[in-house]
């Protein structure tokens, strides 16, 4: 087992202030796979700007200046968060909520698997 030790034991991150985390289980249950770069950027800014419940009121403005993307990515970003179960929106008020589950598959990355899985095959026994 790999012995972990503090790099900077003097720069441990704490909670002051605001609240924000990201489980664990978002990388290794493969919900960060799952979403585009607009949607892991939009889904990262609300994990930020949310209180402890994971609710914020950030504007469509403003989130588009802060994150450099134009209205329609964030709609279709939004949107999709919306529809994979990972943020509720009322209007005004953001909601990141609990994962679900699991994640929603991915259909461009699920076909990329199986092209990747028939050329290593192919590859292998010439089929």
């Amino acid at each position: 087992m790999i012995q972990k030790k503090l790099l900077q034991p003097n720069r441990v991150r704490r909670i002051d202030g605001g609240f924000s985390f990201i489980p664990h289980r978002f990388l290794a249950d493969g919900f960060l796979a799952s979403l585009t770069q607009k949607e892991i950027l939009l889904y990262f800014f609300l994990i930020l700007a949310a209180d402890r419940y994971g609710l914020s009121f950030y504007a469509y403005d403003a989130i588009c200046s802060f994150l450099q993307i134009s209205l329609d990515q964030y709609i279709e970003a939004r949107d999709r968060l919306i529809r994979k179960d990972l943020i509720a929106f009322d209007g005004t008020l953001f909601q990141v909520l609990d994962l679900p589950k699991q994640p929603e598959k991915n259909p461009v990355i699920s076909q990329y698997r199986k092209h990747i899985k028939t050329v290593i095959q192919q590859s292998l026994w010439g089929t």
